[in-house]
């Protein structure tokens, strides 16, 4: 499968109210990053950013070095358009987390709903070697991913389900696991679907 040409098609034919992982206020991302008491200076990066608001809330908390990645191109230009005059203070990337190879260190590395479509051996290795390589000393990652009571699939696609011990371990090597909680996120359907949130640091 062509997982960039998915997504293209995912947010061509879908209005943020119709996917399920819209947020207007992303609570349980802001609770993390608040957290960690960054310097509104530290360089962050959204994996998977592409339409999520998070980015526009970091800017209005005076968030300074903000990045967004997302696999699909028409995601990027959906925010563009809508954070108008502002876009011009995000860095934007158009790629593939798996082949992404960082050029700077981050002091965050945020992931809601990106890891847990990664069922491959490969995609997972692949993912955990761009974090390792991106996140700074005493930087901090801070994932959402469906925990064991959550989907089984989602947008047509298989996904990874975690519980606090299986997705510590993954990160295990390079990050040290600060707390984990669990979310009843609902989607803009009215269902639920539970989240796993667990926040890490640098070893």
């Amino acid at each position: 499968m062509d997982f960039q040409e998915h997504w293209e098609k995912v947010y061509r034919a879908n209005k943020p109210s119709e996917v399920s992982w819209t947020q207007e206020i992303p609570e349980i991302s802001l609770h993390f990053i608040h957290s960690f008491h960054l310097p509104k200076s530290a360089p962050i990066i959204d994996i998977g950013g592409g339409d999520s608001k998070l980015v526009d809330h970091l800017i209005k908390e005076g968030y300074q070095d903000l990045t967004v990645l997302d696999i699909s191109k028409t995601a990027i230009e959906k925010a563009r358009r809508r954070l108008g005059g502002l876009a011009g203070r995000i860095h934007w990337r158009v790629c593939d987390i798996t082949n992404f190879q960082p050029t700077r260190k981050y002091k965050l590395w945020h992931d809601r709903a990106t890891f847990h479509f990664l069922i491959t051996e490969k995609q997972v290795s692949s993912y955990l070697k761009a974090a390792s390589e991106a996140v700074d000393y005493q930087g901090f990652v801070t994932m959402g991913t469906f925990s064991t009571n959550g989907p089984d699939k989602c947008s047509g696609l298989e996904v990874t389900k975690y519980n606090e011990e299986t997705l510590a371990y993954q990160l295990n090597e390079g990050f040290e696991k600060i707390k984990c909680i669990t979310e009843d996120h609902l989607t803009p359907f009215k269902t639920k679907q539970n989240f796993l949130f667990c926040s890490f640091k640098r070893k």
